[in-house]
């Protein structure tokens, strides 16, 4: 934890100051280890400006909190998703150091916030850019979630139960007997009733190919099978077996189909890591402009609230 304090000067001297804090606190008794937290000479302004300024910098320094810690969050969450195992993963950096060491060693940043800028000016500024770090994070997360949800429809349709799954990474040439009248039709079949089907499947109907059902795949909860039948009873069988409690799935065979899925998932799945790789990215660096900001506004009320007090 860190505390922001001013004091005031002891013989109008900022170095005698310093000395006896620290003998105070870090030497006579062990209380902390501190730090200077230099500021330039800011712009005062008049009082009633200043008392403005207080107001809306205890808002201001909880939005900006709040952004700092949503892009962390983000970005933790992207390093997890990595399938890198690089050991920097985890770290975060505010100027080329880490936070700690950032506000150990913080010093104005004068090019982009000129001191003698009055300072309503400069926290307009700051906040101005920090709403639009929020608003750029916001529509980069919705982008993201969009294609992972993408992904994760891909997923489940490759490995998910057999009542959702894609069959065609499953169902091979071999399994299907398709001519001018005779089809196949593949089933959802429970483990638990898979016996009662292999017993009774062929009187389901009229003009079921005898011996013709075999199990193709099996999951935890379902096996899949087919059935040979002629296709003008096709409806009547699909009604009954599915008076029975089976699933009958529609899905009719597709080789070149079934490849155009497979590019397209793996297609997913790269714009997906793109994608993660981009918004880490982007949260690396918007964490550390966010951060900075933060800090500087910090100090302007650490500098304001000295000067009314």
């Amino acid at each position: 934890m860190y505390w922001l304090i001013s004091l005031p000067l002891i013989d109008e001297s900022n170095d005698r100051t310093w000395l006896t804090l620290k003998q105070k606190t870090a030497q006579e008794i062990e209380w902390s280890s501190n730090y200077r937290f230099a500021l330039p000479e800011l712009r005062v302004g008049t009082l009633d400006s200043l008392m403005v300024l207080s107001d809306d910098l205890v808002k201001v320094n909880s939005m900006l909190e709040a952004v700092v810690n949503k892009i962390r969050r983000q970005l933790f969450e992207m390093q997890a998703a990595s399938s890198s195992s690089d050991d920097s993963s985890g770290e975060v950096l505010v100027e080329n150091m880490p936070p700690d060491a950032y506000i150990e060693k913080f010093k104005w940043n004068e090019a982009k916030y000129p001191p003698r800028r009055p300072l309503s000016e400069t926290v307009s500024t700051i906040t101005e850019t920090v709403s639009k770090l929020e608003e750029d994070l916001k529509l980069r997360v919705v982008d993201y979630n969009q294609l992972k949800g993408q992904a994760s429809a891909s997923a489940r349709k490759q490995t998910g139960s057999l009542a959702v799954r894609d069959l065609s990474t499953i169902v091979k040439a071999s399994d299907v007997t398709e001519t001018e009248n005779i089809t196949t039709l593949f089933v959802i079949v429970g483990k638990h009733t898979k016996k009662d089907w292999l017993e009774n499947y062929e009187t389901l109907s009229d003009y079921v190919v005898p011996r013709s059902s075999k199990v193709i795949w099996e999951d935890n909860e379902y096996s899949l099978v087919t059935v040979s039948l002629f296709k003008r009873v096709v409806d009547t069988f699909k009604n009954n077996a599915r008076a029975k409690g089976y699933q009958v799935r529609d899905y009719q065979f597709d080789q070149a189909a079934h490849k155009r899925d497979q590019e397209s998932s793996s297609h997913i799945k790269e714009d997906l890591e793109t994608k993660r790789g981009q918004l880490e990215e982007w949260s690396t660096t918007a964490y550390g402009e966010a951060f900075s900001a933060w800090i500087h506004i910090c100090a302007i009320r650490l500098f304001t609230e000295s000067i009314l007090r």
